[in-house]
Protein backbone atom coordinates (compact mmCIF):
# COMPACT_ATOMS: atom_id res chain seq x y z
CA UNK A 1 0.00 0.00 0.00
CA UNK A 2 1.10 3.54 -0.69
CA UNK A 3 2.56 5.53 2.18
CA UNK A 4 2.95 9.18 3.05
CA UNK A 5 6.46 9.43 1.60
CA UNK A 6 5.14 8.34 -1.83
CA UNK A 7 2.72 11.25 -1.84
CA UNK A 8 5.35 13.68 -0.58
CA UNK A 9 7.56 12.56 -3.47
CA UNK A 10 4.66 13.19 -5.85
CA UNK A 11 4.25 16.69 -4.39
CA UNK A 12 7.91 17.40 -5.17
CA UNK A 13 7.36 16.33 -8.81
CA UNK A 14 4.28 18.51 -9.11
CA UNK A 15 5.93 21.65 -7.78
CA UNK A 16 5.60 24.32 -10.45
CA UNK A 17 3.51 22.04 -12.68
CA UNK A 18 0.10 22.33 -10.95
CA UNK A 19 -1.43 25.00 -8.73
CA UNK A 20 -1.34 24.93 -4.96
CA UNK A 21 -4.97 26.00 -5.00
CA UNK A 22 -6.60 28.25 -2.37
CA UNK A 23 -8.03 26.57 0.73
CA UNK A 24 -10.13 29.06 2.62
CA UNK A 25 -13.11 29.24 4.95
CA UNK A 26 -16.52 30.07 3.58
CA UNK A 27 -18.00 32.12 6.40
CA UNK A 28 -21.45 32.26 4.84
CA UNK A 29 -21.69 28.53 4.14
CA UNK A 30 -20.36 27.89 7.65
CA UNK A 31 -23.21 29.96 9.09
CA UNK A 32 -25.76 28.09 6.97
CA UNK A 33 -24.49 24.59 7.80
CA UNK A 34 -23.58 24.91 11.48
CA UNK A 35 -19.98 23.82 10.97
CA UNK A 36 -16.81 25.63 9.94
CA UNK A 37 -16.45 24.88 6.23
CA UNK A 38 -13.15 25.22 4.37
CA UNK A 39 -13.15 24.92 0.58
CA UNK A 40 -10.27 23.61 -1.55
CA UNK A 41 -10.65 25.27 -4.96
CA UNK A 42 -9.37 22.54 -7.26
CA UNK A 43 -11.72 23.91 -9.92
CA UNK A 44 -9.10 26.65 -10.38
CA UNK A 45 -6.51 24.24 -11.80
CA UNK A 46 -5.60 24.94 -15.42
CA UNK A 47 -7.76 22.00 -16.57
CA UNK A 48 -10.37 22.92 -13.90
CA UNK A 49 -9.90 19.68 -11.97
CA UNK A 50 -7.64 17.91 -9.45
CA UNK A 51 -7.17 15.13 -12.01
CA UNK A 52 -4.12 16.73 -13.53
CA UNK A 53 -2.21 16.07 -10.30
CA UNK A 54 -2.31 12.31 -10.80
CA UNK A 55 -1.79 12.58 -14.54
CA UNK A 56 1.29 14.78 -14.10
CA UNK A 57 2.77 12.46 -11.47
CA UNK A 58 2.22 9.39 -13.68
CA UNK A 59 3.54 10.88 -16.91
CA UNK A 60 6.56 12.42 -15.18
CA UNK A 61 7.73 8.94 -14.17
CA UNK A 62 7.47 7.29 -17.61
CA UNK A 63 10.69 6.01 -19.12
CA UNK A 64 12.04 7.43 -22.39
CA UNK A 65 10.84 4.29 -24.18
CA UNK A 66 7.33 4.60 -22.73
CA UNK A 67 7.16 8.29 -23.66
CA UNK A 68 8.09 7.41 -27.23
CA UNK A 69 5.23 4.89 -27.42
CA UNK A 70 2.61 7.34 -26.20
CA UNK A 71 -0.26 6.95 -23.75
CA UNK A 72 -3.94 6.09 -23.83
CA UNK A 73 -6.57 6.89 -21.21
CA UNK A 74 -10.31 6.53 -20.75
CA UNK A 75 -12.27 9.26 -19.04
CA UNK A 76 -15.55 11.16 -18.88
CA UNK A 77 -13.54 14.33 -19.14
CA UNK A 78 -11.39 15.56 -16.27
CA UNK A 79 -8.79 12.77 -16.32
CA UNK A 80 -8.80 13.13 -20.10
CA UNK A 81 -7.90 16.81 -19.90
CA UNK A 82 -5.27 16.20 -17.25
CA UNK A 83 -3.54 13.50 -19.29
CA UNK A 84 -3.88 15.46 -22.54
CA UNK A 85 -2.48 18.68 -21.07
CA UNK A 86 0.53 17.15 -19.34
CA UNK A 87 1.22 14.82 -22.28
CA UNK A 88 1.29 17.86 -24.56
CA UNK A 89 3.58 19.68 -22.12
CA UNK A 90 5.95 16.69 -22.01
CA UNK A 91 5.80 15.99 -25.76
CA UNK A 92 3.97 12.65 -25.42
CA UNK A 93 1.32 11.38 -27.84
CA UNK A 94 -2.03 10.98 -26.05
CA UNK A 95 -5.11 9.03 -27.17
CA UNK A 96 -8.21 9.56 -25.03
CA UNK A 97 -11.27 7.27 -25.14
CA UNK A 98 -14.42 9.00 -23.89
CA UNK A 99 -17.99 7.68 -23.56
CA UNK A 100 -20.40 9.06 -26.13
CA UNK A 101 -22.44 10.93 -23.47
CA UNK A 102 -19.46 13.11 -22.44
CA UNK A 103 -20.36 16.84 -22.41
CA UNK A 104 -19.11 18.68 -25.48
CA UNK A 105 -17.17 21.20 -23.40
CA UNK A 106 -14.95 18.39 -22.09
CA UNK A 107 -14.44 16.84 -25.53
CA UNK A 108 -13.48 20.18 -27.07
CA UNK A 109 -11.05 21.07 -24.30
CA UNK A 110 -9.39 17.64 -24.48
CA UNK A 111 -8.88 18.01 -28.22
CA UNK A 112 -7.62 21.53 -27.56
CA UNK A 113 -4.71 20.04 -25.62
CA UNK A 114 -3.64 18.08 -28.69
CA UNK A 115 -5.05 14.68 -27.73
CA UNK A 116 -6.65 12.27 -30.19
CA UNK A 117 -10.20 11.79 -28.87
CA UNK A 118 -12.07 8.55 -29.56
CA UNK A 119 -15.77 8.44 -28.56
CA UNK A 120 -16.78 4.89 -27.72
CA UNK A 121 -19.49 3.24 -25.58
CA UNK A 122 -22.18 4.60 -23.31
CA UNK A 123 -20.39 3.91 -20.00
CA UNK A 124 -16.92 4.29 -18.52
CA UNK A 125 -16.58 0.51 -18.43
CA UNK A 126 -17.18 0.27 -22.20
CA UNK A 127 -14.74 3.12 -22.81
CA UNK A 128 -12.17 1.40 -20.59
CA UNK A 129 -12.40 -1.86 -22.53
CA UNK A 130 -11.82 -0.02 -25.80
CA UNK A 131 -8.89 1.90 -24.33
CA UNK A 132 -7.27 -1.38 -23.24
CA UNK A 133 -7.76 -2.72 -26.76
CA UNK A 134 -6.09 0.35 -28.28
CA UNK A 135 -3.20 0.03 -25.83
CA UNK A 136 -2.56 -3.53 -27.03
CA UNK A 137 -3.04 -2.72 -30.71
CA UNK A 138 -0.81 0.38 -30.77
CA UNK A 139 1.62 -0.33 -27.92
CA UNK A 140 0.39 2.62 -25.89
CA UNK A 141 0.90 2.98 -22.12
CA UNK A 142 -2.47 2.78 -20.38
CA UNK A 143 -3.02 5.60 -17.85
CA UNK A 144 -5.82 4.52 -15.53
CA UNK A 145 -7.94 7.34 -14.06
CA UNK A 146 -7.81 5.98 -10.51
CA UNK A 147 -6.56 2.39 -10.10
CA UNK A 148 -2.85 3.20 -10.34
CA UNK A 149 -0.50 3.99 -7.46
CA UNK A 150 1.14 6.91 -9.28
CA UNK A 151 -2.28 8.43 -9.97
CA UNK A 152 -3.41 7.95 -6.37
CA UNK A 153 -0.19 9.50 -5.05
CA UNK A 154 -0.65 12.54 -7.24
CA UNK A 155 -4.23 13.05 -6.11
CA UNK A 156 -3.21 12.69 -2.49
CA UNK A 157 -1.21 15.91 -2.70
CA UNK A 158 -4.54 17.75 -2.30
CA UNK A 159 -4.66 16.63 1.35
CA UNK A 160 -1.03 17.65 1.94
CA UNK A 161 -1.91 21.21 0.96
CA UNK A 162 -5.15 21.24 2.96
CA UNK A 163 -3.59 20.02 6.19
CA UNK A 164 -0.60 22.29 5.80
CA UNK A 165 -2.98 25.26 5.60
CA UNK A 166 -5.42 24.02 8.29
CA UNK A 167 -3.79 21.34 10.47
CA UNK A 168 -6.68 21.40 12.96
CA UNK A 169 -9.33 20.08 10.56
CA UNK A 170 -11.73 17.61 12.19
CA UNK A 171 -13.24 16.06 9.07
CA UNK A 172 -12.60 15.69 5.35
CA UNK A 173 -15.58 15.16 3.04
CA UNK A 174 -14.53 13.89 -0.38
CA UNK A 175 -16.40 12.78 -3.50
CA UNK A 176 -15.75 9.21 -4.64
CA UNK A 177 -16.01 7.81 -8.14
CA UNK A 178 -13.29 5.23 -8.66
CA UNK A 179 -11.65 6.36 -5.43
CA UNK A 180 -8.34 7.86 -6.57
CA UNK A 181 -8.75 11.22 -4.83
CA UNK A 182 -10.22 9.72 -1.68
CA UNK A 183 -7.56 7.01 -1.41
CA UNK A 184 -4.66 9.43 -1.81
CA UNK A 185 -6.14 11.95 0.60
CA UNK A 186 -6.94 9.27 3.19
CA UNK A 187 -3.34 8.04 3.23
CA UNK A 188 -2.07 11.55 3.88
CA UNK A 189 -4.73 12.53 6.40
CA UNK A 190 -4.46 9.41 8.55
CA UNK A 191 -0.65 9.61 8.53
CA UNK A 192 -0.52 13.29 9.52
CA UNK A 193 -3.54 13.30 11.82
CA UNK A 194 -4.71 9.80 12.82
CA UNK A 195 -7.80 11.11 14.63
CA UNK A 196 -9.21 12.97 11.64
CA UNK A 197 -12.54 11.71 10.33
CA UNK A 198 -12.84 10.97 6.61
CA UNK A 199 -16.23 10.75 4.89
CA UNK A 200 -16.68 9.65 1.28
CA UNK A 201 -19.60 10.81 -0.85
CA UNK A 202 -21.24 9.00 -3.75
CA UNK A 203 -24.42 9.66 -5.71
CA UNK A 204 -27.43 7.44 -5.13
CA UNK A 205 -27.36 6.64 -8.83
CA UNK A 206 -23.77 5.35 -8.80
CA UNK A 207 -23.10 3.74 -5.39
CA UNK A 208 -20.40 1.30 -6.55
CA UNK A 209 -17.84 1.99 -3.81
CA UNK A 210 -20.62 2.30 -1.23
CA UNK A 211 -21.89 -1.16 -2.19
CA UNK A 212 -18.40 -2.64 -2.19
CA UNK A 213 -17.48 -1.32 1.27
CA UNK A 214 -20.83 -1.69 3.02
CA UNK A 215 -21.86 -4.95 1.37
CA UNK A 216 -25.10 -3.48 0.06
CA UNK A 217 -26.66 -4.11 -3.35
CA UNK A 218 -28.16 -0.76 -4.21
CA UNK A 219 -29.11 -0.49 -7.89
CA UNK A 220 -27.03 1.55 -10.28
CA UNK A 221 -28.57 4.18 -12.51
CA UNK A 222 -27.75 5.20 -16.06
CA UNK A 223 -26.99 8.91 -15.65
CA UNK A 224 -26.25 11.62 -13.10
CA UNK A 225 -25.35 15.30 -13.16
CA UNK A 226 -22.18 14.23 -11.30
CA UNK A 227 -20.79 12.34 -14.28
CA UNK A 228 -17.25 12.77 -12.96
CA UNK A 229 -18.03 10.21 -10.22
CA UNK A 230 -20.36 8.03 -12.29
CA UNK A 231 -18.13 4.98 -11.99
CA UNK A 232 -19.60 1.48 -12.24
CA UNK A 233 -16.58 -0.41 -10.91
CA UNK A 234 -14.36 0.94 -8.10
CA UNK A 235 -10.62 0.40 -8.31
CA UNK A 236 -8.97 -2.54 -6.55
CA UNK A 237 -6.09 -0.44 -5.20
CA UNK A 238 -8.39 2.37 -4.14
CA UNK A 239 -11.01 0.08 -2.65
CA UNK A 240 -8.43 -1.51 -0.32
CA UNK A 241 -7.30 1.91 0.89
CA UNK A 242 -10.85 3.20 1.34
CA UNK A 243 -11.81 0.07 3.29
CA UNK A 244 -8.89 0.54 5.70
CA UNK A 245 -8.74 4.31 6.14
CA UNK A 246 -12.11 5.91 5.38
CA UNK A 247 -14.49 6.23 8.32
CA UNK A 248 -17.80 6.25 6.49
CA UNK A 249 -19.51 6.64 3.12
CA UNK A 250 -22.74 8.55 2.47
CA UNK A 251 -25.04 8.96 -0.49
CA UNK A 252 -26.55 12.14 -1.95
CA UNK A 253 -29.24 12.52 -4.59
CA UNK A 254 -29.46 14.72 -7.66
CA UNK A 255 -31.40 17.47 -5.89
CA UNK A 256 -28.77 17.68 -3.14
CA UNK A 257 -26.03 18.18 -5.73
CA UNK A 258 -28.04 20.76 -7.68
CA UNK A 259 -28.62 22.74 -4.47
CA UNK A 260 -24.88 22.68 -3.68
CA UNK A 261 -23.93 23.84 -7.19
CA UNK A 262 -26.29 26.82 -6.97
CA UNK A 263 -25.14 27.67 -3.43
CA UNK A 264 -21.47 27.73 -4.45
CA UNK A 265 -22.31 29.86 -7.48
CA UNK A 266 -24.36 32.34 -5.47
CA UNK A 267 -22.31 32.52 -2.28
CA UNK A 268 -18.74 31.83 -3.37
CA UNK A 269 -19.10 33.03 -6.97
CA UNK A 270 -17.38 29.83 -8.06
CA UNK A 271 -18.48 27.32 -10.69
CA UNK A 272 -18.32 23.59 -9.96
CA UNK A 273 -19.54 20.53 -11.78
CA UNK A 274 -21.75 17.92 -10.13
CA UNK A 275 -18.88 15.89 -8.68
CA UNK A 276 -17.28 19.07 -7.36
CA UNK A 277 -20.42 19.87 -5.37
CA UNK A 278 -20.88 16.38 -3.87
CA UNK A 279 -18.98 17.16 -0.65
CA UNK A 280 -21.07 20.23 0.13
CA UNK A 281 -24.21 18.29 -0.84
CA UNK A 282 -23.38 15.76 1.90
CA UNK A 283 -22.84 18.48 4.51
CA UNK A 284 -26.19 20.05 3.57
CA UNK A 285 -28.00 16.70 3.66
CA UNK A 286 -26.50 15.41 6.93
CA UNK A 287 -25.84 18.55 9.03
CA UNK A 288 -25.98 16.64 12.31
CA UNK A 289 -22.89 14.64 11.31
CA UNK A 290 -20.75 17.77 11.01
CA UNK A 291 -22.21 20.21 13.53
CA UNK A 292 -19.56 22.28 15.29
CA UNK A 293 -16.64 20.72 13.40
CA UNK A 294 -13.95 22.11 11.11
CA UNK A 295 -14.73 20.47 7.78
CA UNK A 296 -12.56 20.41 4.66
CA UNK A 297 -14.30 20.05 1.29
CA UNK A 298 -12.71 19.63 -2.14
CA UNK A 299 -14.32 21.47 -5.05
CA UNK A 300 -12.76 18.85 -7.25
CA UNK A 301 -13.87 20.04 -10.69
CA UNK A 302 -15.44 22.91 -12.57
CA UNK A 303 -16.12 21.45 -16.02
CA UNK A 304 -19.88 21.58 -16.47
CA UNK A 305 -21.92 21.77 -19.64
CA UNK A 306 -23.37 25.30 -19.98
CA UNK A 307 -26.83 24.01 -20.91
CA UNK A 308 -26.89 21.73 -17.87
CA UNK A 309 -25.79 24.63 -15.68
CA UNK A 310 -28.58 26.82 -17.03
CA UNK A 311 -31.12 24.12 -16.19
CA UNK A 312 -29.71 23.65 -12.69
CA UNK A 313 -29.83 27.38 -11.98
CA UNK A 314 -33.44 27.62 -13.15
CA UNK A 315 -34.48 24.59 -11.08
CA UNK A 316 -32.67 26.08 -8.11
CA UNK A 317 -34.69 29.27 -8.47
CA UNK A 318 -37.87 27.18 -8.42
CA UNK A 319 -36.79 25.35 -5.24
CA UNK A 320 -35.95 28.67 -3.58
CA UNK A 321 -39.32 30.15 -4.52
CA UNK A 322 -37.73 32.80 -6.71
CA UNK A 323 -39.34 31.38 -9.83
CA UNK A 324 -42.97 30.31 -9.50
CA UNK A 325 -45.82 29.14 -11.72
CA UNK A 326 -49.32 30.15 -10.72
CA UNK A 327 -52.72 29.62 -12.32
CA UNK A 328 -55.38 32.33 -12.36
CA UNK A 329 -58.91 31.37 -13.42
CA UNK A 330 -60.92 34.28 -14.82
CA UNK A 331 -63.73 35.29 -17.13
CA UNK A 332 -62.52 35.37 -20.72
CA UNK A 333 -63.37 39.02 -21.32
CA UNK A 334 -61.37 42.02 -22.53
CA UNK A 335 -59.35 43.73 -19.81
CA UNK A 336 -59.08 40.84 -17.34
CA UNK A 337 -55.50 39.96 -18.32
CA UNK A 338 -54.53 43.61 -17.89
CA UNK A 339 -56.10 43.62 -14.42
CA UNK A 340 -54.21 40.46 -13.45
CA UNK A 341 -50.85 41.74 -14.65
CA UNK A 342 -51.47 45.05 -12.92
CA UNK A 343 -52.03 43.29 -9.58
CA UNK A 344 -48.86 41.24 -10.06
CA UNK A 345 -46.88 44.39 -10.84
CA UNK A 346 -48.25 46.23 -7.80
CA UNK A 347 -46.97 43.44 -5.53
CA UNK A 348 -43.52 43.68 -7.14
CA UNK A 349 -43.33 40.37 -9.02
CA UNK A 350 -42.05 40.14 -12.59
CA UNK A 351 -43.80 38.09 -15.26
CA UNK A 352 -41.62 35.74 -17.30
CA UNK A 353 -44.28 33.85 -19.25
CA UNK A 354 -48.04 34.01 -19.86
CA UNK A 355 -50.09 31.13 -21.25
CA UNK A 356 -53.87 31.10 -21.87
CA UNK A 357 -55.51 27.68 -21.58
CA UNK A 358 -58.99 27.50 -23.04
CA UNK A 359 -59.34 23.99 -24.48
CA UNK A 360 -57.56 21.79 -21.93
CA UNK A 361 -59.48 22.87 -18.84
CA UNK A 362 -62.58 21.84 -16.87
CA UNK A 363 -63.61 25.46 -16.37
CA UNK A 364 -66.85 26.77 -17.83
CA UNK A 365 -66.57 27.60 -21.52
CA UNK A 366 -66.67 31.36 -20.92
CA UNK A 367 -63.68 31.14 -18.53
CA UNK A 368 -59.96 30.85 -19.16
CA UNK A 369 -57.07 29.43 -17.15
CA UNK A 370 -54.11 31.80 -17.27
CA UNK A 371 -50.74 30.38 -16.25
CA UNK A 372 -48.10 32.88 -15.17
CA UNK A 373 -44.41 32.16 -14.58
CA UNK A 374 -43.20 34.79 -12.13
CA UNK A 375 -39.87 36.02 -10.80
CA UNK A 376 -40.32 36.64 -7.07
CA UNK A 377 -38.28 37.32 -3.94
CA UNK A 378 -39.16 34.00 -2.31
CA UNK A 379 -42.03 31.93 -0.97
CA UNK A 380 -43.49 34.68 1.20
CA UNK A 381 -43.60 36.93 -1.83
CA UNK A 382 -45.43 34.25 -3.84
CA UNK A 383 -48.03 34.02 -1.08
CA UNK A 384 -48.47 37.80 -1.20
CA UNK A 385 -49.04 37.72 -4.97
CA UNK A 386 -51.69 34.99 -4.65
CA UNK A 387 -53.39 36.79 -1.74
CA UNK A 388 -53.61 40.07 -3.68
CA UNK A 389 -55.02 38.31 -6.74
CA UNK A 390 -57.69 36.67 -4.60
CA UNK A 391 -58.50 40.01 -2.98
CA UNK A 392 -59.01 41.36 -6.52
CA UNK A 393 -61.57 38.65 -7.14
CA UNK A 394 -59.49 36.11 -9.04
CA UNK A 395 -59.16 32.38 -8.29
CA UNK A 396 -55.37 32.03 -7.99
CA UNK A 397 -53.35 28.94 -7.01
CA UNK A 398 -49.69 27.92 -6.96
CA UNK A 399 -48.91 25.13 -9.42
Amino acid sequence: MLELHDIEAAAARLTGQVLDTPFVESRTISQLTGCQVFLKFENLQYTASFKERGACNKLSQLSAEERARGVVAMSAGNHAQGVAYHAQRLGIRAVIVMPRFTPGVKIDRTRGFGAEVVLHGDTLDEARAHAYALAQQQGLVFVHPYDDEAIVAGQGTVALEMLRAQPDLDTLVVAIGGGGLMAGMAIVAKALKPGIRIIGVQTERFPAMYNAIKGTHLPQGSSTIAEGIAVGTPGEITQAIVREKVDDLVLVDEGDIEQAIVMLLEIEKTLVEGAGAAGLAAVLKYPERFAGQKVGLVLCGGNIDPMLLASIIERGMVRAGRLARIQVNARDVPGNLARITSVVAEVGANIDEVHHQRAFTLLAAQNVAIELVLQTRGREHIAQVIERLREAGFDATLL
